[in-house]
């Protein structure tokens, strides 16, 4: 999928105070349950990518690829922006980021696991944790990840719909979701067959993600002025409102930015 999105002030030329719009940027969005759904063209990020462009004056061509595609492309400068990207020591050394809202990670286990607690995981000789290829997530469940993955007992799929499915299969035991996958987790048939643990981290911070290759700082604080003012004027909870209850928004996109 790839369009070109001209703002709706198309005719307006942009701020001088605002991003250089003396070229067509590119933006990719990957399919992950409330954030974006390629089945329906919907989602927070379709919404946020829209107000974003809309309010910046330029043109932005948007394409849907894989999250470990587009952290390639942004290292190398060949892709301008993503959404919803969290950062770690790595990611800081080739991409910056303009924060929008935080969450927390849960582990969603088969019932029939013997899992009730995270320190059973290393315990069980047959659990199987899925994760999606390219994902990081907070500083345990990343441990939990990593430690997993050196006793070969995680299996890599390029999305949440395939890791659904083994669970329910019971080809593995156990999967790393966010509030963006409830409304699957309520479908009986998962609701049913698991429940839901939650990792002891603070919440994790979600922003625009920008590739220093291809945006210079000045840029990049341009894009980075554009999102803190959708905080706030209220713009990004609204979309937010869209999808969570109002108190489950707040809570998301309420958050205490990093210094």
């Amino acid at each position: 999928m790839t369009v070109l999105l001209a703002p709706g002030t198309a005719s307006l030329a942009a701020s001088p105070a605002g991003p250089d719009c003396s070229r067509t940027y590119t933006l990719a969005l990957h399919d992950h349950g409330l954030l974006y759904s390629a089945a329906t063209d919907t989602g927070i990020d379709k919404d946020f990518a829209d107000e974003l462009i809309r309010r910046s004056g330029c043109k932005v061509n948007v394409s849907l690829m894989s999250r470990a595609r587009i952290w390639q492309l942004i290292e190398s400068g060949a892709l301008d922006f993503s959404l919803s990207g969290i950062t770690n020591g790595e990611r800081d050394q080739y991409a910056a980021f303009a924060w929008y809202f935080s969450n927390k990670y849960y582990l969603l286990v088969r019932k029939d696991a013997g899992i009730t607690q995270l320190a059973d995981v290393a315990r069980s000789e047959r659990f199987q944790l899925g994760v999606i290829r390219g994902f990081r997530y907070s500083a345990n469940a990343n441990r939990m990840v990593d430690q997993l993955t050196a006793a070969n007992r995680v299996s890599l799929a390029g999305g949440l719909e395939p890791l659904y499915e083994a669970l329910l299969q019971n080809r593995i035991q156990g999967m790393i979701m966010e509030p963006f996958d409830y409304p699957v987790v309520e479908e009986k048939r998962i609701r049913d067959a698991t429940s839901i643990i939650g990792f002891d981290d603070p919440s994790v911070l979600h922003g625009l993600i920008m590739s220093k290759k291809a945006l210079s700082p000045s840029e990049q604080e341009k894009w980075r002025a554009l999102v803190d003012g959708m905080l706030a004027d209220g713009t990004v909870l609204r979309i937010f409102k869209k999808y969570f209850n109002p108190e489950l928004a707040a809570a998301m996109v309420q958050f205490q930015s990093k210094p």
